[in-house]
């Protein structure tokens, strides 16, 4: 099994007085084909640790890799190509265009591929036939459940085939039954091979996942892996 994502002793300081230490000393080991939450209370360090992640903020201190790659020395033309190559991306908030179509909102998770928009808008096809919602490519965003959009995010953040999917909050802004279909098609991507990281305060959520990983002021007090 190869290793996606690797934090090794990672810090993250904020400066001010006194400085704000966001992570100390986090390592973290996501494997292939991994499905996996991130759990902690409001100010643990989740949503600094998300974007260290996801290479959106480079670290203090400590090294973190993406598929291998060592990525602090890497400028932020290459990080973004990184992301847009290797890593998903789902938050709370669906981010979607209003005005365009659920297809093209996809397709637009490619555009940083170069590819020929034919070829995006057939991925961004299969990859929301592959959440269930290929009857719905035309319509907008607005004409859809708050769930539905939810998954239209997902595809999305899987059209690019990523080595991992790093879901913030993903169901946040949904209702108990809402959130518990999301939960479920992110168990079903992750049995087809899609890795992925649930970022959430969710307990219930995290419990049901294989492996969680809690943080508590700004360290991992936690990891169930191998357990």
């Amino acid at each position: 099994m190869s290793t996606v994502l690797e934090l090794r002793e990672v810090g993250k300081r904020y400066p001010g007085q006194p400085p704000v230490d966001a992570l100390r000393s986090v390592s973290l080991r996501i494997e292939a084909g991994e499905l996996l939450a991130i759990v902690g209370q409001s100010g643990s360090g989740k949503s600094t640790l998300l974007h260290v992640m996801g290479t959106l903020e480079r670290p203090t201190s400590g090294e973190a890799r993406i598929d291998g790659v060592e990525v602090s020395s890497m400028s932020d033309r290459q990080l973004s190509g990184l992301r847009a190559w290797r890593l998903g991306f789902v938050f709370q908030q669906f981010f979607l265009l209003d005005g365009l179509p659920v297809l093209d909102n996809v397709a637009n998770g490619l555009l940083y591929r170069a590819l020929p928009a034919r070829e995006r808008r057939g991925r961004a096809a299969r990859a929301l036939e592959r959440i269930g919602l290929g009857h719905r490519l035309g319509h907008l965003p607005n004409q859809l459940s708050g769930g539905e959009r939810q998954r239209v995010a997902i595809a999305r953040a899987i059209v690019g085939e990523p080595a991992v999917v790093l879901a913030d909050e993903p169901t946040g802004n949904l209702d108990t039954a809402s959130g518990a279909a999301i939960v479920a098609l992110l168990r079903q991507l992750n049995e087809e091979g899609t890795t992925i990281a649930v970022i959430t305060h969710n307990q219930e959520i995290a419990t049901s996942l294989p492996r969680q990983v809690e943080l508590r002021d700004g360290m991992i007090v936690r990891d169930t892996v191998g357990s």
